[in-house]
């Protein structure tokens, strides 16, 4: 390949490899595979590297691929990150190609992401001539355990050599397809975890007045628990606090000895969550004066805020654009999660929202009827190799 009209050399290209593509993904997609369990899927990732000659390593992060493209000339490192992890549930597609195994599915569309990649790798390793500098392909197991990440930089996932900047893609079926959604600075929130036992008195439910019920004082502290966000947190920076479980007791008749409350903690900025983290401690402090109960807290912090780096959105945004046409929308943050967050607090980064939603669908995340429009994947493989076809011209 040569450099002289780069649009239609990406095009061409990823029409040549997209329906061995999505044989591909239909494959993965039947075979499902849990966060640190993608021993078959890593050895389709590492099978395919091989065959289009790509160095390669296995088993960083215990069951991450890592790739490497050297480019013609010196430069920068580019990574580009894939997930690869599938979820804890049942698949009711009814799709010639849906999950052979049991209480496992693809539903946040990893298995489209993976096989984007190898798509982008495959492009890639043609125009490596052209390029200045190396791109390193990082297929990540265990996104939705919020892993994976952690493990694969590690084992020095950001060294040798070291990376400059990075891209990541994720699906949207929200956005439909063929087109492309991008969001600056915070893009998706800190995602930490508390876990609270509330120990009162147990007795006779006849004689409450003899017992200290944890109930009660349960309950009343899942109602303050909601002012961390109407009254502590600044109006301006988004936040969540969620109680996912609350249980308590065994029957009618008993008030039990204690509690147990499990939620987590949604913030996209480090004020916010420093302040929510600090309300639920003296939240759970304080309940022992107010209820007679004690409340022992474990609150728990996971990945950060997601920030892409507004350099590098415009930057691949352009070259989006100049691949495929006017076909992008910049897009609310979320609050949910993402573990390349932890790539991005190291590295100027940015994760691509890809369009998956198909035509008459209304389609979500996580769902077991989840069917996102497969073209999504030779589009993704065009917007990525391009960018990074720019990025390092």
């Amino acid at each position: 390949m040569t450099a002289n009209d780069p649009e239609r050399l990406i095009r061409e290209a990823t029409a040549a490899i997209e329906p061995h593509l999505i044989e591909i993904r239909r494959d993965i997609h039947a075979h499902p595979e849990l966060g640190f369990e993608e021993v078959r899927t890593a050895g389709i990732v590492a099978a395919e590297l091989a065959r289009i000659g790509i160095p390669h390593r296995t088993g960083v992060g215990r069951t991450g691929v890592v790739g490497l493209i050297e480019g013609g000339r010196p430069g920068p490192t580019l990574l580009i990150r894939a997930d690869m992890d599938a979820l804890p549930m049942p698949e009711l597609t009814g799709l010639p190609f849906a999950s052979t195994a049991a209480g496992k599915m693809h539903a946040c569309g990893h298995d489209i992401h993976t096989t984007t990649l190898l798509g982008v790798a495959e492009v890639l390793k043609g125009l490596a001539p052209q390029l200045a500098g190396r791109v390193k392909l990082v297929f990540q197991p265990a996104e939705e355990v919020l892993g994976g990440a952690s493990a694969m930089i590690e084992d020095g996932l950001l060294d040798e050599p070291k990376v400059d900047l990075a891209l990541a893609l994720h699906n949207q079926p929200g956005v439909p397809v063929g087109q492309f959604a991008y969001t600056y600075g915070p893009a998706l929130a800190a995602a930490d975890r508390f876990d609270i036992v509330v120990r009162g008195n147990g007795g006779h439910a006849a004689h409450p007045h003899v017992s200290v019920d944890p109930i009660v004082a349960a309950a009343t502290l899942a109602l303050q628990l909601q002012t961390v966000v109407s009254r502590e947190v600044r109006p301006l920076h988004p936040a969540v606090v969620t109680i996912g479980q609350f249980a308590g007791g065994t029957t009618y008749n008993i008030i039990p000895d204690t509690v147990a409350i499990k939620g987590t903690v949604r913030t996209l900025h480090d004020e916010a969550r420093d302040i929510a983290e600090a309300t639920i401690r003296r939240l759970c402090t304080g309940l022992e004066a107010a209820m007679r109960a004690t409340a022992t807290l474990d609150y728990v912090r996971g990945v950060p805020p997601m920030v892409n780096d507004r350099d590098v959105v415009d930057r691949t945004m352009d070259s989006v654009r100049r691949q495929l046409g006017d076909v992008v929308v910049e897009r609310d943050p979320t609050m949910g999660a993402e573990d390349f967050a932890h790539i991005a607090a190291r590295v100027p980064a940015f994760q691509l929202m890809v369009g998956s939603g198909a035509p008459g669908r209304r389609d979500k995340l996580h769902n077991s009827d989840y069917q996102p429009d497969e073209r999504c994947i030779g589009l993704g493989v065009q917007a990525l190799s391009r960018a990074a076809m720019d990025m390092l011209s």
